[in-house]
């Protein structure tokens, strides 16, 4: 397996661990995740949620978890490589960029819309920045945008397919029902040798999206050119994954007729098991007694629930209440295991 090079990092082997929030994924799998040789991705969804001020003290309580998570990722990891997940449609989006840059991550991994103005939280940092893409389109966009305004290129673009889990670029329709994704990935590398040409600087791009067995990865970087894959519902079960063990349960329990697209109060499809909350609770609606304001444009009045309530659930084992996030292929999964086995069956001969 060929080496993921960003500038001037490179992690030996090709995989970029998913940011998985709430809680899901941390400093313990991150760390080991990257301690392999890959890249470990901590989440920034709300990582203060077990502070015991959080309810009273909401912003710096998740400052202060996330400093200590990427400080412990980075300790755990050996000198690896760990990045941060900051979703665009979070509040307080600049504080968590300058507390990435001040307590050592080594890369930005944006979505969940488009990192426009990432570039300006980033000035003068040494940070490597990547945007979350969908499409040729949202890859020119945004690309454009940095070069144009801000005078910088992607270190690194990572794209989401339709099978990914959790908050995904499509319509709900086009989620189940788009099969074959390999046209869009070879549109967007297309994108991409435009841009290098342009600007003279290489662009690695990443996939990730139902990529699970080691054919998988054979098939992203030998048949299409990709530089690599991100995979994160393969690393939830297992020893080191941050949440609850019911909820690493959960996913080893999942058939194939468990997965759904649900309707989240971020405005986008999301993919989850279908338990006991989307059954029964979605439905209904479920009053908001508490905001933590965490995203814009969420009304509490008319929101359908508490995404940040419903993920705290999950990574604290209440799974009859819980939004628990997964990939297309989490019936794949049928033991808890460990990031070392797993990392060692996807580089194997």
């Amino acid at each position: 397996m060929k080496e993921l090079v960003i500038g001037d990092i490179t992690a030996k082997i090709p995989i970029i661990q998913g940011g998985m929030g709430v809680g899901i994924s941390l400093h313990k799998l991150a760390g080991a995740v990257a301690r392999e040789g890959a890249i470990g991705v901590i989440s920034a969804a709300q990582p203060g949620f077990r502070e015991k001020d959080f309810y009273t003290n909401t912003v710096e309580a998740n400052m202060r978890a996330l400093s200590r998570e990427i400080k412990l990722a980075k300790e755990i990891s050996k000198g690896g490589i760990i990045g941060v997940n900051i979703m665009v449609a979070a509040t307080h989006y600049e504080e968590y960029v300058k507390c990435c840059i001040e307590n050592g991550a080594d890369i930005i991994i944006s979505g969940a819309g488009l990192p426009m103005d990432l570039p300006k939280y980033a000035q003068g940092a040494h940070i490597k920045l990547a945007p979350i893409v969908s499409s040729a389109k949202a890859f020119k966009v945004i690309l454009s945008r940095w070069i144009k305004k801000y005078d910088r290129v992607a270190d690194l673009v990572v794209i989401e397919g339709p099978k990914a889990g959790g908050h995904l670029g499509f319509k709900a329709d086009e989620a189940e029902n788009i099969d074959n994704f390999d046209g869009e990935i070879l549109n967007i590398l297309e994108a991409r040798r435009e841009f290098e040409e342009k600007t003279g600087k290489r662009i690695p791009v990443v996939f990730g999206g139902g990529v699970f067995y080691k054919e998988d990865i054979d098939h992203c970087l030998n048949d299409l050119g990709l530089d690599g894959v991100q995979m994160a519902t393969r690393f939830v079960a297992t020893e080191e994954c941050d949440a609850d063990i019911a909820f690493k349960q959960a996913y080893v329990d999942a058939k194939r007729e468990d997965v759904a697209i649900v309707k989240s109060p971020v405005g986008m499809p999301g993919r989850a098991i279908r338990n006991n909350f989307i059954k029964n609770v979605v439905p209904k609606g479920c009053k908001v007694t508490r905001c933590f304001r965490c995203l814009h444009h969420c009304d509490p009045a008319t929101t359908p629930y508490c995404i940040s309530a419903a993920l705290f659930n999950g990574a604290n084992g209440d799974m009859d209440n819980a939004l628990v996030f997964c990939g297309e292929n989490v019936y794949k999964i049928d033991k808890i295991t460990t990031v070392k086995d797993i990392i060692d069956e996807l580089t194997r001969e």
